[in-house]
């Protein structure tokens, strides 16, 4: 990639926050899960109507499924990662944090 190509990682407090807990080993994994993304944005679903700003990739995490929200800006070339988590909550807290995550992607 060129620096022209160069996508923006940008993380919420939310995501900070979870990223956080995690054990290094787990930390490693997430971490090569944001680089999947990075090299292919468009890797996850984007969810419709009031969530469409966020997509979701899904991967295994601890032998459960985790998902990964984030939010992709092409012209902008930013992805701001909003949250990780399990599936449990994981839209009903999206639904719940739209305006601040809608504020922050701006």
């Amino acid at each position: 990639m060129s620096e022209d190509d160069e996508i923006e990682i940008l993380e919420t407090p939310t995501f900070r926050k979870a990223f956080k807990k995690l054990a290094d080993p787990e930390k490693d994994l997430v971490e090569d899960e944001i680089d999947k993304i990075m090299r292919d944005p468009g890797i996850g679903e984007q969810k419709k109507g009031d969530l469409s700003y966020l997509w979701v990739h899904k991967f295994t995490l601890r032998n459960k499924l985790a998902l990964l929200g984030y939010s992709w800006h092409e012209g902008k070339r930013t992805i701001h990662l909003l949250n990780i988590g399990s599936h449990e909550n994981f839209y009903r807290d999206a639904k719940k944090r739209r305006a601040a995550d809608l504020k922050t992607i701006g």
